[in-house]
């Protein structure tokens, strides 16, 4: 299936590469520290360097292993990165050598508790895209204003894919049983990668219904999406470019408990107001799934694998975009804050309007 976008205009023509000039991030704590405890907390900047990599240098150096060193998510290697990592405090000392190259401690407080996947708000990003003419430019500051009013596609990136972009195939082998991985973290890697993959398909189907809801009557639609004309009158109805399917699964936004989206026009004022998002299926046991329409859609999505499955915001509200056009060195510089596990290569996309990859 081809990619669906949320946005209306055509493809903008940019030039777009990850690296550590272009491509800033900067993660934003779970929560402030307290400056006591028994872990340390460190800052680090890193450039063209994996968090992983990050992590085992680190551990080499000290002699300890890499799972005493916590993080709160993997940044991207190919950037400039800003996160924190906590170790315990004994290894302060022993820390003050060492020495990596594109690695720099920025600061360092303490804390009562280790860092774990998660512990984080979010992260802001600067990035820089190139060979941008002033047609270009003022069509991104459309998509930009767009984005900032309603919202964005959660889609999965192709980091989630792995260089040639079919980790999910092997991730499918193995959630089936009809291959083996001995290492966990990479049988858990590519099972993840699968779950993503269908997860995107199911979105961007979702995108393709919104579309077609768009541009053409309930009358010529009955057939071709299965629907009512009741139904399809609803969504046409609804104010948001993502439309709302009875039986979707709701989540509280930025975080919060499942229910069921029941049509009320509560509902809808809560969707519209942020308060809530719209979720999507990353299949697996224990995952709570759509019903009714919605599960109708869902289910040529879902898979019967051996790996716990989950929700995912389908929908997400990128904050504080600021976009900044340099004529004369035909580069565009945007800033913009994600909530965890969103992808600023989605964003790019979606202004773009196409693959950067």
């Amino acid at each position: 299936m081809d990619r669906f976008y949320s946005l209306n205009h055509s493809s903008i023509d940019f030039h777009f590469k990850q690296s550590a000039r272009d491509f800033v991030v900067e993660e934003l704590p779970l929560y402030e520290f307290s400056g006591e405890g028994e872990h340390l907390i460190l800052f680090v900047r890193k450039k063209n360097l994996s968090t992983l990599e990050l992590v085992s240098s680190i551990a080499r150096y000290l002699g300890i292993k890499n799972k005493e060193i916590g993080y709160a998510g993997l940044k991207d290697k190919h950037a400039m990165t800003k996160q924190y990592i906590s170790l315990h405090k004994k290894h302060e000392e022993s820390l003050e050598n060492f020495n990596l190259e594109n690695v720099k401690i920025l600061s360092k407080t303490y804390h009562n508790n280790k860092i774990r996947i998660g512990h984080l708000a979010g992260n802001r990003f600067y990035i820089k895209l190139k060979k941008v003419n002033p047609t270009a430019a003022a069509k991104i500051d459309e998509a930009l204003k767009n984005i900032d009013k309603n919202g964005m596609p959660n889609f999965f990136g192709y980091q989630r894919f792995g260089r040639d972009g079919d980790n999910h195939i092997d991730g499918e082998k193995i959630a089936k049983g009809d291959k083996k991985e001995r290492n966990p973290k990479i049988k858990k890697l590519l099972i993840n990668s699968y779950q993503s993959h269908l997860f995107n398909l199911w979105l961007s189907r979702r995108l393709e219904i919104n579309t077609l809801i768009n541009n053409f009557k309930s009358e010529e639609l009955e057939s071709l999406l299965n629907m009512s004309k009741t139904e399809l009158d609803k969504l046409k109805n609804q104010t948001h470019p993502f439309k709302l399917i009875s039986g979707d699964v709701m989540e509280h936004y930025p975080h919060g408990k499942l229910f069921e989206f029941d049509g009320t026009e509560h509902d809808f004022e809560r969707f519209n107001k942020r308060d809530i998002s719209v979720t999507g299926l990353l299949c697996g046991t224990k995952a709570r799934l759509a019903t009714d329409i919605a599960r109708d859609i869902e289910k040529d999505y879902d898979d019967d694998i051996n790996a716990d499955g989950t929700r995912r915001y389908a929908w997400v509200y990128p904050t504080k975009i600021e976009g900044r056009f340099n004529q004369a060195e035909a580069q565009y510089e945007l800033n913009f804050t994600l909530p965890k596990g969103s992808y600023a290569t989605v964003l790019i996309e979606e202004i773009a309007k196409r693959k950067i990859n």
